[in-house]
């Protein structure tokens, strides 16, 4: 019998009863600072999926060894940012009632601001794991304070000081490096104390919320990223950061800043998506049921 044409990542086609992982897609875009074009990360990735395996030699385990489900992009309003959120909290809120694991696709860094609004209210203790290039401490951009230049600012508000862990800053104006001094723990640059902090978050057992915007990483190797900054990471020193962490109290996650259409090769797309198979995958490995054991 024919199946209806529904695009998911590959791999991530469970019965949503059965996931223990839920993606979900938030292609928005409407604060972008500087190029437009990631509401369209979310969908690229799904369609660029199949040009990878669903099989990771890295970490010798395959997405269809798991029960993932992709619940497709939501419809979200342009023109209002805090409409968006709503929409996207709501969406959080359903997958954490239902004792599932969100991990959310981006659009653009303020999507993550919906859900981290979520998870506050079922982990108020919770930590944030901030990988960026860009500090996002500014209390408004341009007299708006629902921007992606502002998203970690609006967390902060939320989980307060010591809360948010930032890895790979590299851009910022001074005041925001000067409220990183005072109420965050940044780590300019690159993943030096990465090691120790993931370690205090295990030993305290913190439940934690990972964000990535893919930008952490350099241009030289993701190109297709509205704001890019030159210094960042490598590929592999991103993978090895996530494969450190699926011991963690993960609660929530997200992929953010995709912008396919700065990228015309495509690398950028499957580069992510490859970041997206790894990330699911150390998350699964250490809390998934296995699709042998769904009854």
């Amino acid at each position: 019998m024919l199946k209806p044409n529904i695009e998911t990542f590959i791999g991530c086609d469970a019965q949503y009863k059965d996931a223990n992982i839920v993606l979900y897609g938030a292609p928005f875009d409407s604060t972008t600072s500087y190029r437009p074009g990631a509401r369209f990360g979310p969908a690229a990735m799904r369609h660029e999926s199949y040009a990878i395996e669903t099989y990771s030699p890295y970490l010798d385990i395959d997405l269809t060894d798991y029960c993932i489900f992709d619940s497709g992009d939501m419809e979200l309003s342009f023109g209002k940012s805090e409409d968006a959120l709503a929409d996207i909290e709501q969406r959080c809120d359903v997958i954490l009632n239902d004792g599932k694991l969100p991990v959310l696709l981006g659009g653009e860094h303020l999507v993550t601001l919906g859900a981290v609004r979520s998870v506050y209210k079922k982990y108020p203790n919770v930590s944030i794991l901030h990988f960026d290039a860009h500090a996002d401490l500014r209390d408004d951009y341009l007299n708006c304070r629902l921007s992606h230049a502002c998203v970690m600012r609006r967390c902060h508000e939320l989980v307060g000081d010591g809360r948010i862990h930032q890895f790979c800053i590299r851009s910022g104006d001074r005041e925001e490096f000067k409220f990183a001094s005072e109420h965050t723990n940044m780590h300019r640059f690159g993943l030096e104390g990465f090691g120790d902090t993931v370690k205090r978050l295990y030993d305290d057992k913190t439940p934690v919320y990972l964000t990535v915007d893919l930008d952490c990483l350099d241009p030289s190797c993701f190109a297709g990223t509205g704001t890019a900054e030159a210094g960042g990471i490598s590929v592999t020193e991103l993978l090895n950061a996530i494969y450190a962490i699926g011991g963690l109290n993960i609660v929530g996650a997200d992929l953010v800043e995709l912008a396919p259409v700065l990228d015309l090769s495509g690398n950028s797309t499957t580069t992510a998506c490859k970041i997206l198979r790894e990330l699911l995958l150390a998350l699964e490995k250490e809390t998934g049921i296995k699709k042998e054991n769904v009854i």
